[in-house]
Order: structure tokens, then C-alpha cells, then sequence
């Protein structure tokens, strides 16, 4: 990984953002900078979008409003007999006036072609779209996992194509959501990264910039395709969906052993997690949540944190070296195998979750506590993650983004609103795949290691929350709250 990335556009006015004495570079969106979308596109006719599943209706419908007027087409390409015609019809898309079309045509006869198919579609079928497009086109992918995939099976991106990525921090129906409260509040979005892998002509930073520019994003920060799928793929393990499921399940029986209703053990597990732990991290830092403990809280939340930190970690390293050696990826194709014959279930339907429904319904936001032992084991798995990205020489915007920003501003509202297993269960597969698998190792581990430790006589080692008290991400994390859409994400 690299943290020295620059880049030059001839369209968008770049700003430089300082991380802890890096110097990163973002462009700033919104629709005051509109107007200059078909100089961006210059040479463009045509956006194909490929797939209809989560990012493909909101992509489609933004980039087509957004380009209104510029004689630009914005086409929807699906496979013959896809359920999703119905639904792209209804949201405008049609044959009859040549927004519509079969996957591959669309492919053939597009400039710029958005690959917004499933991961394991675009693993099984990338060598017809490789075939497909034209010499000099543009291949734009909103996740890095196939760049993965080639990795693991010894194939490359045609030489003869530009290779760009524009990965909105969210899900696609919060990208279309917040690009419509963007036509009364400017710079209302979802922030996105975006990746320059090949440029044949000099037209791949700003073609990448526009596509971002262009589906809502206030802010975009730059990265790498490989960057981004390790960090992306490893962070849904951790964190964002994985990480937070183990976490909350394990607090949940640990909090219901020690003798308090289901109720109370719900709210100070995951009610306190995507409840006031989120909203303190959001508007202030991590840190900040251990500031506002009183004294007896924070010694209750040091012992916590310094007990979960290494359980975390030890788990963190082990989910980044399976993503970056290829592991994930396999796993993710070989289940798409499996789950012709035994496909995935939900797994909202447990007593755990049954509980959560009824504090919901009840719920008064104002009086969810911030459970000191809750606040300092979610803290140190959020922190481990960050410095496993860390060691790794991710670039510092991106750590922030994969780790905490979209935690807690876009996943964990969500949840907030309707549970996590509900959010685990509504994700992509691979991110459905990598949570079901991880989030019983996390389970495991806090309550085989952590809370042993927690519960033991013996010292816990202090060097956890000394490091955690100086950390430089801080101040990263300071930097990138200016970055903040205008509008908070909207979970209705």
C-alpha cells in the first residue's frame, strides 16, 4: 500500500487535506460544480450501467439527472429475462427511447461502462465483458473485487481500456436518498473514493471525478483499486458488519449471565453501540466517547478496552492476511456455488433479536446509556482495525473512511433503526458472506480471551489504552469530520 498518492485533474479544482503530516488530496462536489461535467466527460456519448442490484438503480438514476441537458445517455444494460427490467422500467429506464438494453450491447456501445453486476456475476462473466468492450473504452467498478479475483486466477484487465473505480461510502439506496435532499441542501451525499488503475489516454482522473461528482458525492478522496478492495472487503469482516455483530452477541449473554433482564442486556450492548456510541464518534472521535464517562466509568471502560484490544487484534490480523493473500475472495466464489443449493438464510429471527424488536418499539433515544464496558470493547475492536490498516500504509482518508466513518455515520444508523442481524442480512452477499463467517470468531475470542482476562485477577497490561490515548488518528479522524456531508443519512 501507499499513502503518497497525487493526481492532476484538467476539470476539478483539487484540495489538499493534511493527515497526520501526509498530505492527501480531495475534490469537492456538489452541484455548483455540475457545469463542468461535460468538460470531465469530453469524448463520452455514453454511460452504460451495468446491473441492477444496490448501487446500480441509484447510479443510474443520479448520473442520469445530473446530466440532463448534456447530450450525454445514460443507458441500463441487464441480462435477457432479469427480474430488474420491471423495476427499471418503472424508474424510467425503457427500450423505447434507448435507455434500456441487453447487459453485453450496452457494454459493446458504451464509452464509459459502470460494472455495478454482483461480485461473483462480474468473477464468473468477466471475461465476455473484457470481450465486449470496445478498444479505448472505459471499465468504471464501484468495489475493487475484481481486481481480487484476477489476482487469484492469474488474468489481467485488457491492455487496450481505461480502468477507473468510484466506491460511494454506502449503500446504494442511501446514495439515491441523499442525492435527492441535494436538490434543497448542496452537498448532501454519500463521500466516495475513487481509483485511477489505467489511463491510456489522460482521461481517466477526470472521467473518475465526474462519475463521482455526478452521482452526488460532496467529497472524494483518492485511493488505489487494490487499496480499496483490501480495506473494503477486510472492514466489512471487522467493524462494519462482522466485528460489531460478534461484539454485540457476546456483550448481550455476558451482561444477561450477570443477572439483568433481556431488555437491559439489549440496551447496554447494542442500543449503546448504535445509539450514543455512535453519535459521540460521529460529531466528536473516538476518543471522545472515553472522555465523557465519569471517573468510575472510565476506569471500568480501561479495563475493557485493555482486555478487548488484543483479542481484537489477534482476529483483525488474521481477516487482513485472508484478504490480502486471496483466501476471502475464493471463499466468496466458492459459496456462490454452494448457494444454488443451499442458499443463505436470515439471521435476525434469534432471541436476541426478537428482544431488540420490542426495545425498538419502546425505545426513548435520550436515556440509552453509554454502557462503560460496551463503549471500551467497541472502541478497541474499531481501534485494532485502524491500526492494522495502519501498519499496512493505507492511506490515512481511507483508514478513517473504512473504520469509523462509515460505521457510524451510514452502517450503524441502519442498524440503529432496525437491528444489526437485519443490516447483515440486507447486505451484499460477499459482506453478508464475511460477516456470517467472522462475526462467531469475534464472538468467540472476546468471550474465550477478553472477558476472562476482564473478570480475572490478574493486571492487565496498560500499553493498550496509553496507545489509544496518543494515537495519531485522532487528529486524522479531526481533519475528516470537515469532510462531513451536509445532510445526515436518512434511514427511513
Amino acid at each position: 500500500m501507499t499513502r503518497n498518492l497525487e493526481f492532476e485533474s484538467k476539470t476539478f479544482q483539487r484540495e489538499s487535506l493534511e493527515l497526520d503530516g501526509h498530505r492527501e488530496y480531495i475534490v469537492r462536489g456538489g452541484r455548483d460544480v455540475f457545469p463542468r461535467l461535460s468538460q470531465a466527460f469530453a469524448g463520452v456519448s455514453q454511460i452504460g450501467v451495468i446491473g441492477w442490484g444496490s448501487q446500480g438503480p441509484a447510479q443510474a438514476q443520479n448520473l442520469r439527472e445530473s446530466l440532463e441537458g448534456t447530450g450525454i445517455r445514460v443507458k441500463v444494460g441487464l441480462r435477457p429475462g432479469s427480474a430488474s427490467m420491471v423495476a427499471a422500467r418503472e424508474a424510467g429506464f425503457s427500450e423505447e427511447n434507448g435507455t434500456l438494453g441487453e447487459m453485453y450491447s450496452v457494454i459493446g456501445e458504451s464509452d464509459l461502462v459502470l460494472l455495478l453486476i454482483s461480485d461473483a456475476a462480474q468473477a464468473s462473466s468477466y471475461g465476455r465483458v473484457f470481450e465486449a468492450m470496445r478498444p479505448g473504452a472505459t471499465l468504471g467498478l464501484s468495489h475493487g473485487f475484481l481486481l481480487g479475483h484476477l489476482h487469484n486466477v492469474g488474468a489481467e484487465f485488457p491492455g487496450n481500456i481505461n480502468v477507473i473505480a468510484v466506491c460511494p461510502k454506502g449503500m446504494g439506496p442511501s446514495v439515491r436518498r441523499l442525492y435527492v435532499q441535494g436538490r434543497e441542501v448542496n452537498g448532501a451525499g454519500i463521500n466516495a473514493s475513487f481509483a485511477v488503475h489505467q489511463d491510456l489516454d489522460g482521461k481517466a482522473v477526470d472521467y473518475a471525478l465526474g462519475w463521482a461528482v455526478a452521482i452526488g458525492s460532496p467529497y472524494v478522496f483518492q485511493t488505489t483499486l487494490e487499496s480499496e478492495f483490501k480495506s473494503d472487503i477486510y472492514g466489512e469482516r471487522g467493524i462494519l458488519l462482522g466485528a460489531v455483530h460478534g461484539v454485540v452477541e457476546s456483550l448481550f449473554r455476558r451482561y444477561r449471565q450477570q443477572g439483568v433482564s433481556d431488555e437491559a442486556a439489549f440496551i447496554n450492548s447494542c442500543e449503546s453501540i448504535t445509539g450514543p456510541i455512535s453519535k459521540i464518534i460521529s460529531k466528536q472521535g473516538i476518543y471522545a466517547v472515553y472522555e465523557a464517562l465519569s471517573p468510575a466509568d472510565r476506569e471500568a471502560f480501561e479495563r475493557a478496552y485493555s482486555a478487548a484490544y488484543p483479542a481484537a487484534k489477534e482476529m483483525l490480523l488474521e481477516i487482513y492476511d485472508e484478504v490480502a493473500c486471496g483466501n476471502e475472495i475464493r471463499s466468496v466464489n466458492l459459496a456462490g456455488e454452494r448457494m444454488r443449493t443451499y442458499p443463505m438464510g436470515k439471521i435476525d429471527g434469534t432471541h436476541m433479536w426478537r428482544v431488540g424488536e420490542k426495545v425498538r418499539a419502546a425505545r426513548v433515544d435520550s436515556e440509552i446509556p453509554v454502557h462503560p464496558v460496551t463503549a471500551g470493547v467497541y472502541c478497541a475492536t474499531m481501534m485494532a482495525q485502524i491500526d492494522v490498516l495502519w501498519d499496512r500504509e493505507h492511506p490515512y482518508s481511507e483508514i478513517a473512511n473504512e473504520s469509523v466513518i462509515e460505521a457510524v455515520d451510514s452502517l450503524n444508523p441502519f442498524m440503529h433503526a432496525r437491528g444489526v442481524a437485519y443490516m447483515v442480512d440486507n447486505c451484499s452477499t460477499t459482506a453478508r458472506l464475511g460477516a456470517r463467517k467472522w462475526a462467531p470468531r469475534f464472538d468467540y475470542l472476546l468471550t474465550q480471551l477478553a472477558y476472562e482476562a476482564l473478570d480475572g485477577d490478574a493486571a492487565l497490561d496498560s500499553s493498550p489504552m496509553e496507545a489509544f490515548a496518543q494515537h495519531p488518528v485522532h487528529k486524522v479522524l479531526a481533519a475528516c469530520a470537515k469532510l462531513r456531508p451536509a445532510v445526515d443519512i436518512s434511514v427511513q
